[in-house]
């Protein structure tokens, strides 16, 4: 029998007792496109529309309040909401962490987005930052709960120290396998915040269920939380292919399924696949590749037709405990410099905001994988050693904090 999964939000909205403690206090939503109750209405207009709200003000992260950024490093810019009539704050614009100025705004500061379950993913660095903010200014945060669609598995090195950055909120792996509401309560203990604080947990979450394996498949209409995340397959390859970010080859921006695919208009995928399964096999499994040619419509290899590879991360290919995305794209580095010893692989730009290293090093959160890829003696063995310590750590780690 099917559990019925309720998130945070609309536990919310449907318990006045829940919402007792917010009586006569000023609160702000700090949400995205994905912020929406179980009918699909933005939780901005759900929450306004209640009679013993206050709602005061409203902050969009990257990519904005109700969505309108497609790429990195595009900012949105303060606005007054034209339905409400409050001033909506962008933590993606001229600032990432609230000013004193904002703070004034509420007393206290709902939470209600929407992760991927991935390091690289910003929404958890402004969450870190917003509760940095209220402490150090007395206000409350309370973070309505959703599921990490990657579900609970634990995958990648972890960030290093020195190599915090807007895509690295904390040494963490890759793959973290926590929701927002417990990623809070990690933050406070890890940077000892004296904040008032507390999670509106969901209902009936269940995250190692099948089909879905930490989404509600069935019960609940994927909405992206960022342009380029448009299912649940991408969500689940994301802690790999956010990789490709770092490189010259293309990700799939510009196609109808980024961040599934990869590929350039110079490499032969058909090899590049047959060399990763003969270096490291056992890394592909869980899922499906299928080699294929597309033409991105904008970003890396604009209109140039590139040969790649396709995760299928989806039923009948799709086991969830058996798929290691970070290992199978870090294999995929691997064997194309294994064929191709000169390619121009790692891509030299600046990437959020990071100007003095490598975009590769700071999504990884070290310079190790790198490093791993570009020495011709490294092996997979080496590798999985590094990764799995790093794994078994977290995975310890993070158990005080486990709420399902």
């Amino acid at each position: 029998m099917t559990t019925t999964v309720r998130f945070g939000l609309d536990r919310l909205l449907a318990d006045p007792a829940l919402r007792a403690p917010l009586a006569g206090r000023r609160v702000a939503l700090l949400a995205h496109p994905a912020s929406v109750t179980a009918n699909l209405d933005h939780a901005l207009d759900a929450l306004a529309a209640l009679p013993d709200l206050n709602v005061s003000a409203a902050f969009g992260p990257q990519h904005g309040l109700r969505g309108d950024k497609q790429d990195n490093m595009m900012e949105s810019p303060d606005f007054r909401d034209p339905r409400h009539g409050i001033p909506v704050f962008s933590l993606y614009g001229e600032v990432r962490r609230p000013t004193a100025a904002m703070l004034d705004s509420f007393d206290v500061l709902l939470v209600d987005l929407q992760d991927l379950g991935c390091r690289i993913y910003t929404f958890i660095t402004t969450l870190r930052y917003v509760l940095e903010a209220a402490a150090a200014h007395g206000k409350s945060v309370w973070v309505l709960d959703r599921p990490n669609p990657a579900g609970r598995p634990v995958e990648g090195l972890s960030l290093r120290a020195g190599w915090e950055s807007f895509v690295g909120a904390g040494p963490m792996p890759m793959r973290h396998g926590l929701t927002l509401g417990e990623l809070g309560y990690w933050f406070i203990a890890t940077l000892k915040l004296d904040v008032d604080y507390r999670v509106v947990t969901m209902e009936g979450w269940q995250p190692d269920a099948a089909p879905g394996h930490g989404w509600p498949l069935g019960q609940r209409a994927w909405i992206n939380p960022s342009p380029n995340a448009p299912n649940l397959a991408m969500a689940r390859a994301y802690a790999g292919t956010v990789l490709l970010e770092g490189t010259t080859l293309s990700e799939g921006r510009g196609t109808t399924r980024p961040l599934e695919l990869f590929g350039a208009p110079d490499i032969d995928a058909r090899a590049v696949l047959a060399e990763m399964q003969a270096l490291a096999p056992e890394w592909l499994a869980g899922c499906a590749l299928r080699d294929c040619w597309f033409e991105p419509t904008f970003h890396k290899h604009a209109g140039q037709l590139c040969h790649g590879l396709q995760i299928h991360a989806e039923a009948p290919h799709y086991a969830h405990a058996a798929f290691r995305p970070w290992r199978l794209q870090s294999l995929a580095f691997k064997a194309i410099r294994r064929l191709y010893p000169d390619y121009p692989l790692w891509r030299d730009f600046a990437y959020e905001y990071e100007h003095d290293r490598l975009a590769i090093d700071l999504i990884n959160g070290s310079p190790l994988l790198r490093e791993w890829v570009d020495d011709p003696a490294a092996t997979p063995a080496e590798l999985e050693a590094l990764s799995a310590t790093d794994e078994a750590a977290w995975l310890a780690e993070r158990r005080p904090f486990l709420r399902y």
